[in-house]
């Protein structure tokens, strides 16, 4: 029995006691870290006192930026000090149960790099047929590195935050010129993103990766494929993918996820050995989409083919630096079949195959007003489930030009 009686969170929902993900609140005008327990959140700065020194210092200041800067062991600390208080029959001096409701979503830690990958087969090979129907469609590098580009963390915004259709140029079907103006092909990217923390580190390799790996949170890369289609070649996203980044308020602990561990899906040859895992890194996390209440979509993480193990190992083998605050998103979650994929892009085929919602609108890619919720869960310790807070947003016009 816990002193915590609030609904969801017990052992057989998503955020009861094996979850305990991390985010920031407002507690009377001032942020402060918390934990999410059910449908409640439970700020950190009045357990200061019941932490202990060491952990009170890192609950006690305004966002998750210092606990980032600590060792994996302090992470590992801090957890298990949160689970034996949450579980306790009384409850702990200085505790309060906030609704979330009651809450503003809040960026809980500051983006400092922010990289992308491309690492779903399905994916890359459905926006292959669709862009380059005339090509091979996984080009000859995909199988051998995690493809990814370096992205704008000054976009990266908290889940609820409207998207506001960008502009940018774009050529129109059956023209030589390009036109500059509203994006008509608004599009999602449902994705996992990975938010790094421990000492600055470069050459990280993939045993090392979860040492700097503090917790993952449910990722929506908005996308303007028009704009993207004419200027991604030769050098790749660039405006169409800059101007929103949706990361969810609140972030699971990596230590969370250790019985959803699997095995990325094998490549046609042998790795080079700086990519090669002594411990599977993939993740059984199984995503679901909404646009406008419809579910458009289930895609399964555990078909992605690189880990984040491996997106970390290669993204700092040529020594780029790894820091606190910085965040990687795995790409585009899609599986095999029409129900799984993670793009509007590749859920329409291009535009070619409208999706009709329950409402009975028929949509290929995001109108205004429309909003887009991604939610998601992994296996837990006895049969549990662990829940990833959802990424969610609404399109709103765009700006006067």
């Amino acid at each position: 029995m816990t002193w915590i009686d609030v609904p969801g969170f017990h052992a057989d929902a998503p955020f009861g006691p094996q979850t305990l993900p991390y985010g920031l609140v407002r507690v009377d005008g001032r942020p402060t870290p918390a934990v999410r327990v059910g449908d409640h959140a439970l700020p950190l700065r009045g357990l200061a006192d019941v932490l202990g020194p060491r952990l009170a210092e890192l609950v006690v200041q305004d966002s998750l930026d210092p606990l980032l800067a600590c060792d994996a062991s302090i992470w590992r600390e801090l957890r298990e000090r949160l689970r034996t208080l949450t579980a306790e029959s009384t409850a702990p001096r200085g505790a309060r149960l906030i609704p979330l409701g009651d809450l503003r979503p809040s960026l809980p830690f500051t983006v400092g790099d922010y990289v992308d990958f491309y690492s779903s087969r399905h994916h890359a090979e459905n926006v292959g047929r669709i862009l380059r129907p005339d090509s091979a469609p996984l080009l000859p590098n995909w199988t051998h590195l995690p493809v990814g580009y370096h992205g704008r963390s000054g976009t990266v915004v908290v889940s609820g935050t409207d998207v506001v259709r960008p502009h940018g140029q774009r050529r129109p079907p059956g023209t030589e010129l390009p036109v500059f103006g509203p994006s008509t092909r608004l599009d999602i990217e449902a994705e996992v993103g990975f938010v790094c923390g421990g000492a600055v580190a470069g050459g990280v390799s993939t045993a090392e990766a979860e040492d700097h790996v503090f917790g993952v949170a449910l990722v929506n890369d908005w996308s303007a494929r028009d704009i993207q289609a004419w200027e991604y070649q030769p050098l790749g996203p660039f405006l169409g993918k800059s101007f929103a980044t949706s990361i969810a308020a609140w972030i699971t602990p990596l230590a969370a996820f250790d019985h959803a561990r699997v095995s990325p899906q094998a490549p046609p040859h042998d790795l080079l050995d700086y990519l090669m895992e002594d411990r599977p890194a993939g993740l059984d996390l199984r995503l679901e989409i909404s646009w406008n209440g419809t579910v458009v979509s289930r895609p399964p993480f555990a078909a992605m083919s690189w880990s984040f193990a491996q997106q970390l190992a290669h993204l700092s083998v040529n020594g780029a630096t790894v820091r606190p605050g910085d965040l990687f998103a795995s790409g585009t979650v899609s599986g095999p079949l029409r129900a799984e994929r993670g793009s509007f892009l590749e859920l329409s085929w291009g535009g070619a195959e409208p999706i009709e919602l329950a409402d009975g609108a028929r949509r290929t890619f995001l109108a205004d007003g429309d909003s887009v919720v991604v939610t998601a869960t992994a296996p837990g310790p006895n049969g549990s489930v662990v829940g990833l807070a959802e990424v969610a947003g609404t399109v709103r016009p765009a700006a006067s030009a």
